[in-house]
């Protein structure tokens, strides 16, 4: 009977059998390398770029702060449970919230984690030797063999000028060339190819993370603003000249170009039949710093470029051109009043507010349609038409306090009539105005009077300044470039022996061949029978089997492949 004996000068802590393993502690330094690990494999990468794509779908499902204010706090009143919930995760600014952003960071580091040590090793690669020739052929799943009556080293110095030489793309080196002497009068050439597919899976990343710094930037630098102006007028490149405003954290006012833009006169073009718009030309007059006003037009699709920025026709419609007088015959209101189309005739929703009346008198309000083209139907009128081909104003008259003395700003397309009140007839109906092009009408209750002068068109531009615009483009191309390199460029190996033989009734030097791709390649055959028919001078025949007793031990029917 085996016995274990414990060795003298151990303590009780020894135990027969195998004593247990000692798992190292990983630490902190262990934890975060296979953190940096996980973070720049390339599967997380992929997760990261997927999962920003679906973080930016809530960006276009619910109303943005920056991009419409308005439709924001209409959300909110709309949804009093959910509304606040969602702004408090940042869904009204998705693309400046935490969560958009650190996913955002998070590709950007995993992409240059993953590209550094990529472009490192195939830089490497580049620099080196195709392998040397394999022993045996057998093995390869594209074969092919000959005869040739030249030596071995020519056979094998003119497949090396096969290889090098251009195919089918100009000025493209087909394969990387090694020429071995393997002694004994065999001498062999290896080739390579297909390092662009690496180059481009390189390039296609490195362009995905311009393209994330071009982003970022241009949401730093940008910014576009939205401006009403009236034919005849014209608005000056500052910010304080802009109906709204909206530009990135780190955009400076300073630098806006300080050009001036009027609008001379607006063309629309309808078709006669449907009432289709067929055109819209905004004729301008643009005013650069140090130049001389230049006349220029802007259509849909069509921007300007002026200061830099890119000037779009967002909208058009009328403006009518009002004068209030109030009860002491004082001028308190002048000027065209932009009015909102609501329909393809251009039937067009106004306000007009008068807060400066004299001697204490009640503020006026008046609110109502505009018809381009009026045609009275029943007790009421509507357009039929978007030219002004007979236009009429029809308003309703409101006075009291137009609250506009709160400090609270309003909107200046609807009127609060919370502390006015409707001007009525004796029988308790709205008192309704009709105004055509030059008529003056009195307001109800001594109020004054209004007269509708004249109707100017106005356009609604959209000045937008994006400095990465170009480079998004740029890293766009590049990356589509790059993956179509990776995707289809082949990565093949070919080798060739040549090889001195005895039996001279076919030729005195034998000639194999062999392929090898890296995944598949349905071209592979082709490319090896094309190489060895340039080789040989000609196309090689199916039987052209090399005799047997050759250094390579390459059967009949491993030659033919």
């Amino acid at each position: 009977m085996n016995v274990t004996r414990r060795p003298e000068g151990l303590d009780d802590a020894f135990t027969d059998g195998p004593a247990e393993p000692t798992v190292p502690a990983i630490g902190l330094v262990g934890w975060a390398r296979w953190a940096w690990r996980q973070l720049t494999s390339m599967r997380v990468a992929l997760l990261l770029l997927m999962l920003l794509a679906v973080a930016a779908v809530p960006g276009t499902m619910v109303p943005q702060r920056a991009q419409s204010p308005e439709k924001v706090t209409a959300f909110l009143a709309a949804h009093t449970t959910l509304g606040p919930w969602l702004d408090r995760l940042g869904f009204f600014s998705v693309y400046t919230s935490v969560w958009f952003s650190a996913i955002y960071l998070l590709l950007f580091v995993s992409l240059v984690g993953c590209i550094v040590p990529r472009v490192r090793l195939h830089a490497g690669a580049l620099r080196g030797r195709p392998p040397r020739t394999p022993a045996r052929f057998g093995r390869f799943p594209a074969q092919g063999a000959g005869r040739s009556d030249d030596e071995p080293r020519a056979v094998v110095e003119r497949a090396a000028a096969v290889l090098r030489a251009p195919y089918r793309v100009p000025l493209v080196r087909s394969y990387r060339v090694d020429v071995h002497d393997e002694g004994a009068g065999t001498w062999s050439v290896s080739a390579e190819r297909g390092y662009l597919r690496e180059t481009g899976n390189l390039v296609f990343h490195l362009a995905l993370v311009g393209l994330l710094v071009a982003v970022a930037t241009g949401q730093l630098l940008h910014y576009r603003g939205q401006v009403l102006v009236v034919a005849g007028h014209g608005f000056a490149n500052a910010q304080s000249q802009y109906d709204t405003f909206e530009s990135g954290s780190a955009f400076d006012p300073s630098s806006l170009v300080p050009f001036t833009l009027a609008l001379d006169s607006f063309d629309s073009a309808f078709d006669p039949t449907t009432l289709a718009a067929r055109d819209f030309t905004a004729h301008v007059t643009l005013t650069e710093p140090g130049g001389a006003p230049q006349p220029a037009t802007i259509k849909v699709n069509h921007p300007l470029t002026a200061g830099g920025a890119l000037v779009y026709l967002q909208g058009n419609g009328y403006a009518p051109d009002l004068q209030v007088t109030d009860a002491a015959g004082q001028v308190a209101f002048s000027g065209p009043v932009p009015f909102l189309p609501q329909d393809s005739v251009y039937t067009s929703r106004g306000v007009v507010k008068v807060p400066d009346v004299s001697g204490g008198q009640r503020q006026i309000g008046l609110t109502g349609y505009l018809l381009p083209t009026a045609v009275q139907m029943g007790a009421g009128w509507r357009s039929v038409d978007p030219q002004p081909k007979d236009p009429l104003l029809v308003l309703t008259v409101w006075s009291g306090d137009l609250g506009l003395d709160t400090g609270v700003p309003q909107n200046v397309y609807t009127l609060d009539t919370a502390k006015l009140t409707q001007s009525r007839t004796d029988d308790g109906r709205p008192v309704t105005i009709l105004l055509h092009p030059g008529d003056t009408v009195q307001l109800p209750d001594g109020l004054g009077q209004v007269t509708f002068k004249a109707l100017p068109r106005y356009v609604a531009l959209d000045l937008r300044d994006d400095p990465a615009t170009g480079w998004v483009l740029a890293f766009a191309l590049t990356a589509l470039a790059g993956l179509a390199a990776s995707l289809f460029a082949p990565r093949r190996r070919i080798w060739i022996r040549a090889q001195s033989t005895t039996d001279q009734d076919q030729g005195p030097t034998v000639v194999t061949a062999a392929g090898l791709a890296r995944g598949d390649d349905l071209g592979l055959d082709d490319e090896l029978d094309r190489v060895l028919a340039a080789t040989l001078g000609r196309a090689p025949a199916p039987d052209d089997d090399p005799p047997a007793g050759t250094s390579d031990e390459v059967s009949a029917q491993e030659a033919r492949g």
